[in-house]
């Protein structure tokens, strides 16, 4: 009985895992599948109200949400890595700083060559302050977490009043702009490799101003929740579960409304969204986890939690797909594909994923990019098979 619960305790930290794969996937491939995100602009190929629908509910529902998923999940497993080193009797700093140092490369190899944008190497760099601040107090995260979020309050409400962002977002000059990003990325794989790498400054300074820190608080957060264990004592019944839904989607919805009326090019907007995302994060979490715990919903963990136990393959792999699909690299239909198109081909991605995640974990014990990654944190050779052949 004891290993039954233990092996549903991990399957819901990685269904949670894998949902929240889904929903990067859906942010991740708008910026693959047309060269106007990126620079704050609407495609004009793409006007009619279905796009707009479809761009207000991503914008409401899922922007700025799942990544937030990700890194609490990702201070959750720091946890979960400190206890696997003691039980091993091996010191955790050096595996962890091995750890890292496999993540920073894997970042910097996936944001220069497959995909605008990477968060494996944001990961890797701010994963050194949870090393930093393992042995802190649960309070003095918390704090920390809540300090960051003070921080940014003030920031961006002080640039949503004295910043004049009008001459930076001019329509036509992005338009322009954008129209560059996407003949780039139609070309060769080194004008694919040139755009990326053009786009660092851009993306930098978005993780810089909102995503960074915040992916940190998260991992804060995420820490202090693997110490008190707080998904391992779950039932689905839970009181807390539904005050988390209750407050959760109350806030969070409202937040994403605003964000979604007002556009990323709002300071406002995104002041909201940063502070609401949290909110309606946590209401997805609990929501999950109810239905999992649902004598119906058991079903759902199993289907998941083998995709988000190889997250990072998937990770890795999903922007190999849009390399392929999107790219001149590929089929070349960056720019020729619609919103609701690209959020198809992003739910059609995340369904083979999940089917080979199955078939691949029936014969293997980690995925093909954990199998690398677990050899380099513990200084051993790669393995991958459940048993001898």
């Amino acid at each position: 009985m004891g290993q039954v619960l233990e092996r549903t305790r991990i399957q819901d930290v990685d269904a949670l895992r894998g949902f929240a794969l889904l929903g990067i996937l859906v942010v991740n491939i708008t910026f693959a599948a047309s060269g106007y995100p990126i620079h704050v602009a609407e495609d004009p190929a793409y006007n009619s109200w279905l796009d707009h629908s479809v761009r207000w509910l991503s914008s409401a529902f899922v922007d700025m949400k799942f990544y937030l998923l990700f890194s609490f999940l990702f201070g959750y497993s720091f946890q979960l890595q400190m206890q696997a080193a003691q039980r091993a009797g091996a010191a955790f700093r050096p595996r962890m700083l091995r750890r890292l140092g496999g993540l920073l490369v894997l970042g910097v190899l996936h944001g220069v060559f497959l995909i605008t944008g990477d968060i494996l190497s944001v990961y890797a760099i701010l994963g050194l302050v949870l090393v930093a601040m393992r042995r802190v107090k649960d309070r003095t995260a918390l704090v920390v977490a809540g300090a960051i979020y003070a921080y940014l309050f003030i920031t961006l409400a002080v640039a949503a009043v004295f910043l004049d962002t009008s001459a930076v977002l001019d329509p036509a000059t992005a338009v322009t702009a954008a129209q560059g990003t996407a003949a780039n990325l139609a070309g060769s794989f080194s004008d694919v490799i040139g755009e990326h790498i053009r786009a660092l400054p851009t993306y930098g300074l978005s993780l810089l101003t909102v995503q960074g820190p915040t992916t940190l608080a998260a991992f804060l957060i995420g820490m202090v929740a693997g110490r008190r264990k707080l998904l391992q004592n779950i039932e689905g019944s839970d009181a807390l579960l539904r005050l988390i839904q209750l407050i959760g989607f109350a806030i969070g919805i409202t937040g994403g409304i605003v964000y979604a009326f007002g556009g990323n090019g709002d300071t406002r907007a995104v002041l909201m969204s940063v502070m609401t995302a949290p909110f309606l994060t946590a209401a997805y979490v609990a929501s999950l986890l109810r239905i999992m715990h649902s004598q119906s919903g058991e079903d759902l963990r199993r289907l998941l939690a083998p995709a988000g136990r190889m997250a990072l393959s998937n990770y890795l792999g999903q922007s190999v797909a849009t390399l392929l699909i999107f790219t001149g690299v590929g089929f070349g239909l960056v720019g020729q594909v619609s919103p609701l198109e690209t959020t198809g081909l992003a739910v059609g991605i995340f369904v083979l994923q999940v089917m080979l995640s199955h078939i691949w974990l029936g014969t293997f014990r980690y995925g093909p990019v954990e199998g690398v990654l677990r050899a380099v944190t513990n200084a051993t050779a790669p393995s991958w098979r459940t048993q001898a052949a």
